[in-house]
């Protein structure tokens, strides 16, 4: 009897570690969030092989950069991917991992009609701050720029562009039509001629629809975003918790992205992987010293953006210095939640509709001129 005990024993030890066995054979199943930049191509090709080599399901839930951080932080996402760094003034932000994988170029996009076909860093200054506002100041057309930006708040690429030019990613703008994400703001640039909007250069890539500008007459490429020769190059993170239950398993996908097949899926969208991107906060020093002196930027007033981007944060927008936005300018403040970007949106597309022209005019509105776009993902 007690030989035929200890057989039982011994075969439901074995079926438990059977059991853990295939549980840690089983594919990891994991939830990503982040912009629709980074997941309406990159993500789904990534996800796909990650798949194809039974490695484990990821779902993909592409909607914007805050939200995904957000999801990470509250543990309904396993990962993010963001274009910005860590928000230091978000309290959110304090217990999040971000690790650099890949190098990305931010560009400003027109249309392909438009001749314009490269900005200097000043141009970019000013004509965020609202300090040029017609074509012709830039060699172009006799026509407003119709400036496009992201409503979301502390969008990863609006933030990253905005860090470079005026060193504070939360920078206010004059840019009045709001869109929910670069998907819907690419739209809109293919319908107007005198539009002006911010991408990625993977998100554009290939896209004859719009026009991707130089900078300082340096085209946006895969090879002059690697040696830093284009001035907008930006970082991509993978976002993790720290604390994540799911830690195992997302650390298996992050070093997934450092084998071959994923580094060749990187490439294909134009982006760098960071094993190859060499020395770049060498090339961000030089990079940042090159955009103070082209926008005009001494070592007193960088001091004085650093102290000021560095107060505790107060949960309101700040408001853009009306000393340099022109006086019809409408600013687009930026805010510190989703709701507060819905209600920008909104405010935006009211003070539109009350600068509207009397009825015998609207039928004159073109595609040159689209108004903002109500869809989206916030």
């Amino acid at each position: 009897m007690a030989g035929y005990r200890l057989w039982l024993l011994l075969l439901a030890v074995l079926a438990l570690l059977g059991s853990a066995s295939v549980r840690a054979a089983a594919p990891d199943q994991l939830v990503w969030r982040g912009d629709h930049a980074t997941g309406r191509s990159i993500m789904e090709d990534l996800a796909k092989e990650y798949a194809r080599q039974k490695l484990g399901k990821i779902s993909l839930q592409p909607f914007s950069t805050l939200s995904g951080l957000d999801a990470v932080a509250q543990g309904s996402a396993d990962f993010a991917t963001s274009a910005r760094d860590r928000y230091a003034r978000r309290a959110e932000e304090a217990g999040l991992e971000f690790t650099p994988v890949v190098l990305d170029g931010a560009v400003l996009i027109t249309h392909p009609q438009n001749p314009v076909r490269s900005l200097s860093l000043k141009q970019v200054h000013d004509i965020y701050f609202g300090r040029i506002g017609n074509w012709k100041e830039l060699g172009g057309p006799d026509k407003p720029i119709n400036l496009y930006s992201i409503a979301s708040p502390l969008d990863g690429v609006e933030y990253s562009l905005r860090a470079l030019v005026y060193r504070n990613g939360n920078q206010p703008v004059a840019a009045p039509r709001l869109y929910i994400n670069t998907v819907k703001l690419e739209e809109a640039i293919t319908l107007d001629p005198a539009g002006l909007g911010l991408s990625t250069l993977a998100g554009t890539r290939g896209n004859p629809k719009v026009r991707a500008l130089a900078i300082e007459g340096v085209p946006p490429t895969t090879q002059s975003v690697a040696d830093g020769s284009y001035p907008l190059f930006i970082t991509l993170y993978m976002v993790t918790r720290a604390d994540s239950p799911r830690r195992d398993a997302v650390q298996r996908f992050a070093a997934f992205l450092h084998t071959p097949a994923a580094a060749a899926i990187l490439r294909k969208h134009g982006l760098v992987p960071w094993a190859d991107a060499g020395d770049v906060a060498g090339r961000d020093t030089a990079r940042m010293a090159l955009i103070d002196e082209r926008v005009g930027r001494d070592a007193a007033a960088v001091a004085a953006v650093a102290a000021a981007t560095a107060a505790p944060a107060t949960g309101q927008p700040m408001s853009a210095p009306r000393a340099v936005l022109a006086s019809k300018v409408a600013t687009a403040p930026t805010a510190e939640s989703t709701q507060a970007a819905r209600r920008n949106l909104e405010r935006a597309q009211s003070r539109k509709a009350q600068r509207a022209t009397p009825a015998a005019k609207p039928a004159s509105r073109t595609a040159s001129q689209p108004a903002p776009a109500p869809g989206g993902g916030i």
